[in-house]
């Protein structure tokens, strides 16, 4: 069904959920998955350039989570001891939904999975959706799972 599968992943308990669905569909079609954390452009424009170790400081703690993100989902694809060939990438100074999206077309992945907070309403508006942006634009299936509420 699925041959080359790309999770968009950020660590959060939304993209964990994502993580867990895309570890088990990698088993069951014997796909390669590959695991993507985006690192957002460095929100304090003109700061950089005259404080270079406030960029240095963020960029530390971007990779320390991208690494964070990852070892999740290395651990979902080891518990079950069935080899997945599991891929790392970071996509950096882009924002998230392009980010997955170029990623997508560069790996040729035939589908694609993300996390989703499930906000609704005004929240949804101001804050925006990920989701629902790579929905809108991707060529190929998104399966978007939502954050286990308890």
């Amino acid at each position: 069904m699925f041959s080359n599968i790309l999770l968009a992943t950020d660590g959060s308990p939304a993209s964990t959920r994502a993580a867990q669905l895309a570890v088990e569909l990698a088993r069951t079609c014997g796909a390669r998955l590959t695991a993507l954390y985006v690192i957002d452009p460095y929100p304090y424009l003109g700061i950089g350039e005259s404080n270079p170790l406030g960029f240095q400081a963020y960029m530390s703690s971007a990779y320390e989570h991208a690494a964070q993100a990852h070892a999740k989902v290395a651990a979902l694809c080891n518990k079950e001891g069935k080899a997945i060939e599991l891929r790392w990438r970071r996509a950096e100074d882009v924002h998230a939904s392009d980010g997955i999206l170029q990623a997508a077309r560069e790996e040729g992945a035939d589908l694609i999975v993300v996390g989703s907070h499930g906000r609704t309403g005004i929240r949804r508006m101001l804050l925006g959706s990920i989701a629902a942006k790579v929905v809108s634009q991707s060529p190929v299936p998104v399966l978007v799972a939502r954050e286990a509420h308890t």
